[in-house]
């Protein structure tokens, strides 16, 4: 019974030890929930009262983005208005990343399903790298009614990609002005790295070539930007802001663009450049370089295999023969030369020489060819420049001398850029002594000026330069800066070059030019090289001058076979000259690579150039071929 009882209060003694251990632990419990209660109440106060600005911030960007609108390029157009340069709506298949989730598995996908080719694979991640996270990133570009057709039906299957609307650059004349204009196309990484993110904000082209690059600051134009509500997906809502882009400055240029037509038809498909420049202002009216491009290829991203094929092309339709081709100019320096040898007093006008075919240094037997063998007889300057008298001027160079013979040519805009609104111009080479012990390390020989005066040697030309120099040549020695802008209209205006007021230093009469047209004239007119030119000429009349540029060298006794010799390698037909020969308004220089020769091949190009401009004439003229013994 005892044993009873103290079992008993054993276990009572055991129940209230129970309830004290767990009052003891509710206390404790509450406590700790009531301390976390606090903290949580001062960490919420603290974000609601102190931190609400900032946050409040923070959760307005997760919902409104601010994207930029890239800007309308500005048009371009010739100077009778014509466009030039174009903006046009095209598709773009365009991707929402925070939408699409993997996009490599997304890209894996749409390549057989739409044919994306590996460059456009490339380009599209390329993209991805240089836009910010919730910039839109375009896959392809310029789509045809075909690829929308074909992602009109397979749109299910690829999720936070959409077909767009982007304004795309357009150039309507196709290959008829791209080596002048140039071309846009997509910025690239590199260029990214450079370019002011402000200024270029949502922008895909940017000029690359021509005036598409030298005035690209102006045709940009300035971006637009748009407040923009999205979801928690990424996806668009609503508009809340908007300010709209402004469009870049139109260009007018001094170029037209039905001279520029003919200057390409009457090239016929071959390998050459014309220039034309009015020699009034320096405006360039034809910038031809033949063959050419398509730029359009270009605007939304040419193809590997298609770029490739222009660039190993045997005809380099990618050079630029106008602005970057180097070529020996041939006798059409020798009105040049000629007034030089008047403004040193080494020749007058009636200065004679007895032409037997050849020249020679004293002391040397080795012969300087003329161009017709047997010579021309009793020769003044004259008659030198109408016949192109080779003999004549090699006794010129002879007593001018290379270094005196520079410094005139200089004057005219050769051996250095002409400062035309182009980028990557080049400027030939105008030898001179210093010239040579500086790029050859070599000294200047005697003989050596004998080609040079012929221009042939050392001495090289673009077609811009010599256009400007017959220019110069044409208003008497008023010296211009040729340029392509006549005027702008827009956001960031631009002025023309300034042309200076300084002359070619001269120390003959004035009438001396008047003696040098009359020259240029009797080459046409007179019984010279390019006679077969003023077949049915009406209401006018011109000046020029011809020349043959030798592109592979002959030896002392070997004659010329041209049946021999590659095509390739045949000489380079030159024609330059102005009209009308009173009032000059137009100064051309035509090249055609391996045409032989310039009376027949270079001048009825520029013979179409003048009928047009002058007299309004479309049709081509007569067909024209060289006269034997006559055509240089």
């Amino acid at each position: 019974m005892n044993q009873n009882n103290k079992q008993t209060r054993l276990t009572i003694k055991d129940q209230q030890q129970e309830v004290e251990l767990f009052r003891t632990r509710a206390a404790f419990v509450g406590g700790f929930v009531l301390f976390a209660f606090s903290l949580l109440l001062l960490r919420y106060g603290y974000l609601q009262l102190l931190q609400h600005e900032t946050y409040a911030t923070l959760s307005e960007n997760n919902r409104i983005h601010l994207e930029a609108i890239s800007p309308p390029r500005g048009f371009i157009y010739d100077r009778n208005g014509v466009l030039l340069a174009d903006n046009r709506p095209v598709f773009a298949l365009v991707v929402n990343r925070q939408q699409a989730g993997d996009l490599d598995d997304l890209i894996k996908r749409m390549t057989p399903a739409l044919s994306l080719t590996e460059d456009e694979v490339l380009r599209f991640h390329n993209r991805v790298r240089a836009a910010r996270r919730y910039e839109p990133v375009i896959i392809r570009s310029r789509l045809s009614e075909e690829d929308l057709a074909t992602f009109s039906e397979l749109r299910y299957a690829f999720p936070g990609v959409t077909a767009e609307i982007e304004v795309s650059r357009y150039y309507p004349f196709g290959d008829l002005f791209a080596h002048v204009l140039g071309y846009v196309s997509r910025i690239s990484e590199e260029e990214q790295k450079t370019l002011d993110p402000a200024v270029y904000a949502g922008t895909n082209l940017i000029g690359k070539l021509g005036i598409e690059k030298y005035y690209e600051d102006a045709l940009h134009g300035r971006v637009g930007y748009q407040h923009v509500e999205t979801n928690a997906y990424g996806k668009q809502i609503r508009i809340l802001k908007r300010t709209p882009p402004v469009r870049g400055t139109d260009l007018k240029l001094y170029l037209d663009a039905k001279l520029q037509q003919i200057a390409h038809e009457q090239l016929a498909g071959r390998r050459g450049a014309v220039v034309a420049i009015d020699p009034r202002n320096g405006g360039v009216l034809a910038f031809v370089s033949n063959p050419g491009f398509d730029p359009n290829l270009f605007v939304g991203g040419i193809p590997g295999a298609l770029y490739r094929g222009l660039r190993d092309h045997e005809d380099r339709p990618l050079y630029n023969r106008a602005l970057q081709g180097i070529y020996p100019p041939g006798s059409t320096i020798k009105p040049f030369e000629g007034l030089g040898g008047v403004h040193y007093g080494l020749v007058a006008w009636d200065y004679r020489i007895s032409d037997p075919g050849f020249f020679t240094l004293p002391g040397d037997s080795h012969r300087f060819r003329d161009w017709k063998k047997g010579g021309h007889g009793i020769v003044d300057l004259y008659r030198a420049i109408e016949i192109s008298c080779d003999t004549y001027f090699y006794q010129l160079a002879d007593r001018m001398g290379v270094d005196r013979f520079h410094d005139w040519m200089d004057q005219f805009g050769f051996g250095h850029k002409t400062g035309i609104d182009l980028v990557n111009e080049k400027s030939g080479s105008l030898p001179s002594v210093a010239w040579k012990r500086k790029r050859l390390k070599a000294p200047w020989y005697r003989g050596e000026m004998m080609s040079v005066g012929i221009g042939q040697g050392y001495f090289t030309v673009t077609p811009l330069q010599l256009a400007l120099a017959t220019a110069i040549m044409a208003n008497k020695g008023h010296q211009l800066t040729p340029h392509l802008l006549m005027s702008s209209q827009g956001p960031t205006a631009i002025q023309p070059p300034t042309q200076s007021n300084k002359t070619v230093a001269f120390n003959g009469q004035p009438e001396d030019w008047d003696r040098m047209h009359e020259a240029m004239r009797r080459v046409i007119h007179g019984a010279g090289t390019a006679t077969s030119l003023a077949r049915g000429l009406v209401g006018y009349q011109m000046a020029g001058k011809t020349g043959t540029a030798q592109v592979k060298g002959i030896k002392q006794n070997e004659k010329y076979d041209e049946s021999r010799t590659d095509p390739r390698h045949w000489d380079h037909a030159w024609f330059m000259g102005f009209a009308p020969v009173d009032k000059p308004t137009i100064a051309v220089a035509v090249l055609v690579e391996n045409g032989k020769h310039g009376g027949s091949a270079a001048g009825p190009i520029a013979r179409a150039l003048f009928d047009y401009e002058i007299n309004g004439i479309i049709a081509p003229p007569p067909a024209i071929a060289g006269e034997e013994g006559v055509d240089e």
